[in-house]
């Protein structure tokens, strides 16, 4: 199996399809699905769809594009809103200087809000990162400082230097359909070189389709072919890049119920 930590399920790309986005998620031996928070304030519309499908589990917190809009939300806010047996995650929150979306200010408020639930409550912290590096990098290190933390930087497009210094740390790494893209061999390469025990897979759909339905909305059914570059990469196969990722995710997630085969 494998799992799609990292999607979108409440966007409107996906309305009035969840059904058949789901179950050809299932048909790909998709077992579990994260349906990722942007706004802390649209909480409940993840939390239905995570109550509606058995295998769909979500996460609360603020994108760093609208850390403005939910400025000064409290860490203790965020920990009771994991209270939810369904939100099995913080996140997700972290730096994006890429976009004008979010002052630099309130991110990294927001950033370090998160971090700080996270450690109240025990659950992953699922951190975006874009155009950042050296200000995510001085985050994480000054966080970790204060005490240790659990996190993923998803959808990871980096340098390398930031992508060590998170290992370092103990955190850990996802890839998305970038990776197939032809011009992400630096990404590859990277990939190839992490350690197996951090590595997890995710489509953050419906964005960044992989290169084989490049153009198209991407959906959860999709990690296969992320996995499958994956695989490639470190020369391993599809089955046992499969049972690693799946290890990490459920390893790192560890709310979320593990299948006695995982």
């Amino acid at each position: 199996m494998l799992v799609d930590s990292h999607c979108h399920l409440d966007f409107p790309d996906f309305a009035g399809d969840l059904d058949g986005i789901v179950a050809r998620a299932a048909e790909a031996g998709i077992g579990r699905m994260v349906t990722i928070s942007t706004r802390v304030r649209q909480l409940a519309a993840l939390i239905a769809i995570a109550e509606r499908f058995p295998n769909v589990y979500c996460s609360v917190g603020t994108h760093p594009h609208h850390a403005d809009e939910e400025d000064g939300i409290s860490p203790d806010e965020l920990a009771e809103l994991t209270r939810h047996p369904k939100v099995v995650a913080l996140g997700e929150a972290g730096l994006d200087y890429f976009y004008d979306n979010g002052s630099p200010d309130a991110q990294a408020r927001g950033f370090r809000a998160h971090i700080a639930a996270a450690r109240l409550t025990g659950l992953p912290l699922v951190i975006h990162t874009r155009e950042a590096d050296e200000d995510c990098r001085r985050v994480l290190e000054e966080e970790v400082a204060k005490g240790p933390f659990r996190a993923v930087l998803h959808c990871y497009t980096g340098g390398r230097d930031l992508a060590m210094k998170a290992i370092e740390l103990g955190l850990s790494i996802s890839f998305t359909g970038i990776l197939t893209f032809k011009k992400s061999e630096n990404l590859r390469e990277l990939a190839a070189e992490l350690p197996a025990d951090r590595i997890m897979v995710e489509t953050d759909s419906p964005y960044l389709a992989p290169g084989k339905f490049r153009g198209k909305r991407n959906e959860p059914a999709y990690v296969v072919e992320v996995a499958k570059v994956l695989a490639e990469v470190r020369g391993v196969s599809l089955e046992e890049i499969s049972r690693q990722t799946s290890e990490n995710f459920f390893r790192l997630f560890s709310k979320v119920p593990a299948p006695q085969t995982a």
